[in-house]
């Protein structure tokens, strides 16, 4: 299986990984930005825009999401620029350990492989608050109350009152994309591989996070950080854990000037 892809532009390839319940789509700025210096390519994770959901009977793991990439990494060149938020930005963090070398840069926007939270301070505020966002999601899908579900999911990610803010059009495609969600759970909050292992990515790496996010993002976020090697952190004053979607204009021109210098 390959995934759906969205590319443009020619040049270094820049690989760009979207966040849970969304698609490539969420990229388009970014890509409009890079088009014209660079070979830009934001796959479909699965579930998820083009890409068929997870087929499996077993459950999902980050490696999986890496597997179904590799025709994408193959497409950027012997090397290219990794860039992923939240979900995205756990399956990064896996493919930069997978690719060595081949990546040349790293970008992250509160990647979100929770496991590490779990095992650094699992009765911490922020692991109890991020392990009831799924438990609860979890019950309404087990119901077939799949809006419930996303009016879960959205208020937390975004804040009390998003989903009523949500356009009616919008919100079935918002509740079907829950069905995607539930195999990513299961692989961010179980990814074995330990925070340590991180020290492994050589990887020039701008970690990106907002003061306005969620303390399980954030707490994530300040884990990695403390273990990758060559990191720049950048703690945006109110810029909370949707930033790359709700504020492409101020996100992306920081992605664009890590991407050209290194």
């Amino acid at each position: 299986m390959e995934p759906g892809i969205r590319e443009a532009g020619a040049g270094p390839g820049v690989v760009c990984l979207h966040c849970s319940a969304s698609t490539s789509g969420q990229w388009r700025p970014l890509m409009d930005a890079l088009a014209d210096r660079f070979h830009v390519i934001a796959p479909d994770l699965y579930g998820c825009g083009r890409t068929p959901p997870w087929p499996e009977a077993r459950p999902m793991w980050l490696d999986d999401q890496v597997e179904l990439l590799a025709p994408v990494f193959e497409r950027a060149g012997k090397r290219f620029h990794l860039v992923g938020h939240s979900y995205g930005g756990a399956v990064a963090l896996k493919a930069a350990l997978r690719y060595g070398a081949r990546v040349r840069s790293l970008v992250l926007y509160e990647p979100v492989p929770f496991a590490v939270l779990l095992r650094a301070a699992p009765d911490s505020p922020a692991a109890r608050e991020i392990v009831s966002l799924r438990d609860d999601a979890l019950e309404l899908m087990e119901k077939g109350d799949f809006e419930g579900a996303a009016r879960r999911f959205i208020d937390y990610w975004m804040g009390e009152g998003a989903w009523a803010a949500t356009p009616e059009g919008r919100r079935p495609v918002i509740a079907a994309s829950m069905r995607g969600v539930k195999p990513e759970w299961h692989s961010a909050f179980h990814e074995p591989t330990p925070l340590e292992a991180l020290r492994a990515i050589e990887a020039p790496t701008l970690l990106l996070t907002g003061t306005g996010s969620t303390a399980a993002a954030r707490g994530v976020a300040r884990l990695v950080a403390s273990v990758l090697p060559q990191v720049e952190v950048q703690a945006l004053a109110g810029a909370g854990h949707m930033a790359p979607v709700t504020e492409p204009q101020r996100i992306n021109p920081l992605i664009e000037r890590f991407v050209l210098r290194t």
